[in-house]
């Protein structure tokens, strides 16, 4: 798979909401599917084990199978590689930005 469709699956998976409160379920220790339809509730595990392909394909879970047990694990490597790719240089260059606006309001021309 090459980076971008890497790219565009993990952005896919982390759009829903639903997903991304899986996710944030998971961050403190690992969980069966079980243990997260009982978290969320309000879906069915059908619905669940949906949310969970999506995140599984993007590579944001590993899965870990123990006898009938499917255990979920949080892999933040794609999210770091988004940030790595996306955020920071974007971020870098609206602080040079705002540093900019903010020296013209300390010293204006006149």
């Amino acid at each position: 798979m090459s980076t971008d469709s890497k790219d565009d699956a993990v952005f896919k998976a982390l759009a829903n909401g639903l997903r991304r409160q899986m996710l944030d379920a998971l961050k403190a220790a690992p969980q069966t599917t079980g243990m997260l339809c009982e978290q969320f509730s309000q879906l069915d595990r059908c619905t669940v084990m949906q949310h969970l392909k999506v995140l599984e394909d993007a590579s944001l879970i590993l899965v870990h199978r123990e006898g009938r047990e499917r255990w979920n694990h949080l892999n933040a490597l794609p999210i770091q590689a988004i940030h790595d790719r996306w955020i920071s240089q974007y971020a870098g260059h609206a602080m040079s930005v705002l540093t900019a606006m903010h020296r013209g309001l300390e010293s204006p021309s006149e």
